[in-house]
């Protein structure tokens, strides 16, 4: 159950407003609109008044709403209506007119416009126009001529939504923190609709105004990708000149009067504000400098693959700055990802933005890493093209995706970690899509049975509770190609294999042949040890025990489960 709060100003505000509730809707969408509940229990009822015009008695109504703000004169408030659609989930079962008249007396109690039992306090009424809500109308000066004591409504109304979810059966709601982006309003939802789109102009601008953050090593960099992705900016000067703030809007989005419909993006969100855009992109760093394109895959997948230990053994403010740079890389990736994948990564990164945002400051500076390599990545071309470098990606961004989930729950971070649920869903899509193509071009070039025995017999070694299923996975020809590969290249591929185990258990793994693949095509790229080198990598490999597997919470099927604890070297 949603109840979402609006105030009104001016002297013909509560007259419009009912007008609205009385009214058609902007897209024929009220139905039978009829009081429900008031504060005196029979205000006069527009649509149940058949022997006088609906608009002679919704001034009636207009009139007697206002009585306690009239007789205050000049010293009325300037903010004259409080107003609260109540909006019950989709799969709730129909109330009844007496269910949601119990809803808004609850409502306005807790809001404190009309506390039980308090004779003299605001006017209100509950207007019903659907099956799935009410709006709630009242004026905010009391019959005494006192203001209510609202201090926290919004807080309190969601308090006492939660409790009415659980009294009556009704779907439960994530308790919110207050860190949460606006949500577009319902004119902003039946604007896009009317204009046949499935987004807000809001949602829209968010999304790239994040991409612009994500992408930006400057501020004059920010404002140029915005200007080159279509947004048009106008900047907030100051006397002195220096820019202060900013807005953006869409081409072509124009209001009643045609003039563009601005937002600040402060408004879009709250990390979106301008000087919290320049606290991110100051703590950027330097932009990697490396010599293959394939490198800054490498690094990318290398420093989200350090995120779960950062979740589970850094301090908070390191945990929610690797937060917030996953997030910022999700929101690139469908800028270099094949269009096959797009609305998936797309959506993916819609979700996650919620999960990068609470209350606990960041640590930025901690996350450099990967902010620079997804940013050369996305510079890059060459680096785009491949393919096998966004699989690894992928493949660590679920485990730190699934990671995030868990971090979120124990810190009881309800709305962020089911936001990282369903953005892992959308991520598992994406990467069983881009996965196949690249394993089978892998497989075909798969080495000799021979070979393969070679690596097989070690497989089983090294691994023999895993072995047998890897073995028999279709990737173990993928396997053994980069194992092949790293051989080719100098590597020893048995200690190759060993320090692939060696990073993470295999125990939650979703597909153990996939994970060793792309571990050991990133190992195998790598420089070449000299054999002084391989020697002590080949004892320390016999030493190295395995480390924090997979949580399966990255599969759908176990979402429930927790991230074992790490083992300690």
């Amino acid at each position: 159950m949603i109840p979402k709060i609006i105030l009104g100003k001016g002297d013909r505000a509560t007259r419009r407003l009912i007008g609205y509730l009385y009214g058609p809707g902007r897209a024929n969408e009220h139905t039978d609109p009829h009081l429900v509940a008031s504060w005196n229990g029979f205000a006069p009822d527009p649509g149940r008044s058949p022997h006088r015009t609906p608009k002679t008695v919704e001034d009636q109504l207009a009139a007697q709403l206002d009585q306690p703000v009239h007789m205050l004169g000049d010293g009325a408030p300037t903010t004259t209506v409080w107003h609260c659609p109540v909006r019950a989930a989709p799969e709730d079962p129909i109330l009844s007119d007496d269910q949601w008249a119990d809803i808004a007396r609850r409502i306005v109690a807790a809001a404190g416009i009309a506390p039980e039992g308090d004779e003299e306090a605001c006017r209100w009424v509950a207007v019903r126009h659907a099956d799935d809500h009410i709006h709630i109308a009242s004026t905010l000066v009391r019959q005494d001529g006192r203001r209510p004591r609202r201090d926290h409504d919004i807080r309190a109304v969601q308090r006492e939504a939660r409790k009415i979810e659980a009294d009556l059966g009704l779907r439960r709601l994530n308790a919110g923190d207050g860190t949460a982006a606006k949500r577009p309003t319902s004119r902003e939802h039946f604007k896009a609709k009317r204009q046949g789109q499935d987004t807000t102009t809001r949602e829209i601008l968010r999304m790239r105004v994040r991409q612009a953050v994500s992408a930006a090593s400057s501020e004059a960099e920010f404002f140029a990708l915005l200007d080159v992705t279509g947004v048009n900016v106008r900047p907030k000067t100051g006397p002195s000149g220096d820019i202060l703030g900013y807005s953006v809007s869409l081409p072509g989005d124009l209001n009643k009067h045609g003039e563009p419909v601005w937002f600040s993006g402060s408004t879009l969100a709250g990390d979106l504000s301008l000087p919290k855009i320049r606290h991110r992109i100051t703590n950027t760093g330097p932009e990697l400098v490396t010599a293959r394109p394939a490198d800054h895959w490498h690094q990318a997948a290398a420093a989200t693959e350090r995120i779960p230990h950062h979740l589970t053994h850094s301090g908070d403010d390191t945990a929610q700055g690797q937060l917030v740079a996953l997030g910022g890389a999700l929101d690139l990736l469908p800028l270099i990802a094949p269009a096959t994948v797009r609305t998936e990564l797309e959506r993916a990164a819609v979700l996650f933005e919620r999960a990068t945002r609470s209350r606990i400051a960041a640590d930025l500076d901690s996350a450099r890493v990967l902010r620079s390599s997804i940013q050369t990545i996305l510079r890059t071309p060459a680096a785009a093209r491949d393919g096998a470098g966004l699989v690894m990606l992928l493949d660590a961004a679920l485990i730190a995706v699934a990671f995030a989930r868990h971090w979120h729950r124990t810190h009881q971070h309800s709305q962020q970690e089911a936001a990282a649920q369903q953005a892992l869903v959308q991520l598992q899509t994406a990467y069983a899509r881009v996965a196949v193509p690249v394993l089978d071009d892998l497989a075909r070039r798969a080495p000799s049975d021979q070979t393969q025995q070679r690596y097989a017999r070690h497989l089983r070694q090294a691994a023999p509770d895993h072995a047998e299923l890897i073995l028999q996975d279709p990737a173990w020809d993928a396997l053994a190609t980069v194992l092949a590969d790293a051989e080719a290249a100098g590597h020893n591929p048995t200690i190759v294999l060993d320090r692939a185990l060696g990073q993470r258990a295999l125990d939650g793994s979703r597909n153990p042949a996939r994970t060793l693949t792309w571990r050991v095509h990133r190992l195998g790229q790598r420089h070449t040890p000299g054999l002084r080198a391989q020697a002590a990598m080949a004892r320390s490999t016999t030493r190295v025990p395995t480390v924090t597997s997979r949580p399966a919470a990255a599969t759908p099927a176990a979402s429930q489960q927790q991230p074992p604890h790490r083992r300690r070297r």
